[in-house]
């Protein structure tokens, strides 16, 4: 019976050694806890590798799943995102890290002594939560509730690109269509604002309307390459962002986080009116802008 015991307990230690040297899908696993929720983690780090040279992204799952891969010294290692939300207020974060050509190697001593993998893959890890951790003292998010996305009788630009373009579309086109809006005498009324007509989570690219609200009237001048539109007041919910514009969609993913809780669906398309002129020079902070996310 002994001997049976130890056979079995013998089986079970080789079977997983057996799994850790060649079947663990991982070298090495790092963790951290972050004050943020999954999509302005994901949005966060895929800025900062887009900023690493010999980064790639290889692809993700959904905004808690996406996987890098950076260059170090002709030596590929892959970044396997995962983000696990903890509560309200704090969010998990697990990164498995693999080196695949020097995958047994890894595996063999990563227990016992921290390698040349070890050591830059935890410096990796660690320049991304400060880069984290900058970009949430940055910008703040305050969820207002239900509320009326308002009616607008306006002046647009279609525009298309990446999330994160959608600020440098804004800059590019500000000057245009206010100067548009001034020659054609149109008067204008409110802030100017962005329509999202199309919203590819997945590929984090937008199609939208870029517009300026002015008074209607029952004759007006045509124009080219602008066009007027009517937006009806609808029933949505609504969040305050402070910060950069460039960022304004982390409001996105805290309206999309607090419909689910209420259980209300939504239509993918945020509306956002810019309330302060960014030329102005006023720290960023103090920008502010109205987002609205239309129920479904």
């Amino acid at each position: 019976m002994g001997k049976k015991i130890t056979w079995g307990i013998g089986l079970l230690l080789l079977a997983g050694l057996g799994w850790y040297l060649f079947l663990k899908p991982y070298d090495y696993l790092i963790t951290f806890k972050t004050k943020a929720i999954p999509g302005t983690i994901n949005q966060t780090l895929k800025k900062w590798n887009a900023t690493i040279p010999e980064s790639t992204f290889l692809g993700q799952e959904s905004l808690t799943d996406f996987t890098y891969e950076q260059n170090h010294n002709d030596s590929l290692v892959t970044y396997q995102w995962h983000i696990d939300r903890v509560n309200d207020s704090l969010s998990k974060v697990k990164v498995y890290v693999t080196e695949p050509q020097n995958s047994f190697y890894n595996k063999l001593v990563v227990p016992f002594t921290k390698n040349t993998f070890v050591r830059r893959s935890e410096e990796t890890i660690l320049e991304a939560m400060n880069i984290l951790a900058d970009h949430l003292e940055a910008f703040k998010v305050a969820i207002v509730g239900e509320a009326e996305q308002p009616a607008a009788f306006c002046v647009c630009i279609a525009l298309q690109g990446s999330q994160q373009s959608k600020a440098g579309g804004m800059m590019r086109n500000y000057s245009y269509l206010t100067g548009v809006v001034a020659q054609n005498k149109l008067v204008p009324k409110g802030h100017p604002f962005v329509e999202i007509t199309d919203w590819q989570m997945e590929k984090d690219s937008i199609t939208y309307n870029f517009c300026n609200p002015i008074i209607e009237k029952d004759s007006l001048p045509p124009l080219q390459e602008l066009f007027y539109k009517k937006i009806p007041a609808r029933k949505a919910v609504k969040a305050l962002y402070n910060g950069n514009y460039i960022t304004s969609d982390r409001a996105w993913y805290h309206l999309l986080e607090y419909a689910e809780k209420k259980g209300i669906t939504l239509e993918r398309k945020p509306f956002e009116i810019f309330n302060n002129n960014p030329n102005m020079g006023d720290p960023e902070l103090t920008w502010e802008a109205e987002v609205y996310m239309p129920v479904k």
